[in-house]
């Protein structure tokens, strides 16, 4: 594995904005590698960047997500989300989401990065626990068991698989910060 050389970024509104194509270039190509990162197959250019416009842009302008991206050479190379949207019985929690690097760039240590990143702003904004999902079985549960994220339990047959008409089962995992 070689180091991390990009630099981790927060994006502003505008700054995603001026970056949407590439934001919807990791997700379209890591949805094509087999990422499971709720699409499926047929997954077009167009319905990447209406993910990102619909869902994320929304939710940075009313200041309940915080997105950040691994640059490298000006090109958006991995991205994380922080969704701290969360209901007022949940004031100390926040959510990881659409943890992505683009397959012509991992192993490189961005997703630690940006993980890294994720969680010194989840303290900032005083939240003390993340939770995510992750396919089980997939690279990116070793991962974040390494970050020191716990298992909470498995729920079969939770997502279809993005390229083969078949189920799979997710993990539930937290940290305590």
């Amino acid at each position: 594995m070689t180091t991390q050389t990009a630099a981790i970024t927060r994006m502003t509104v505008d700054d995603f904005e001026r970056r949407i194509d590439d934001f919807a270039t990791v997700l379209h190509a890591c949805v094509h590698a087999g990422a499971n990162v709720n699409f499926v197959l047929p997954f077009s250019r167009e319905d990447s960047a209406a993910f990102w416009m619909d869902k994320v842009a929304p939710a940075l302008a009313n200041g309940k997500r915080v997105l950040w991206a691994a640059m490298e050479n000006e090109r958006v190379a991995g991205t994380v989300q922080l969704d701290y949207d969360t209901p007022p019985n949940q004031p100390h929690r926040a959510e990881v989401t659409k943890l992505l690097v683009h397959p012509d760039f991992r192993r490189r240590g961005l997703a630690k990065a940006l993980m890294a990143e994720l969680e010194t702003e989840a303290q900032r904004l005083g939240r003390s626990l993340i939770t995510l999902d992750t396919r089980t079985g997939d690279k990116a549960e070793p991962l974040y068991a390494s970050l020191g994220y716990q298992t909470v339990g498995i729920i079969p047959d939770f997502c279809v698989d993005p390229i083969e008409n078949r189920l799979h089962p997710t993990t539930i995992m937290y940290k305590a910060l």
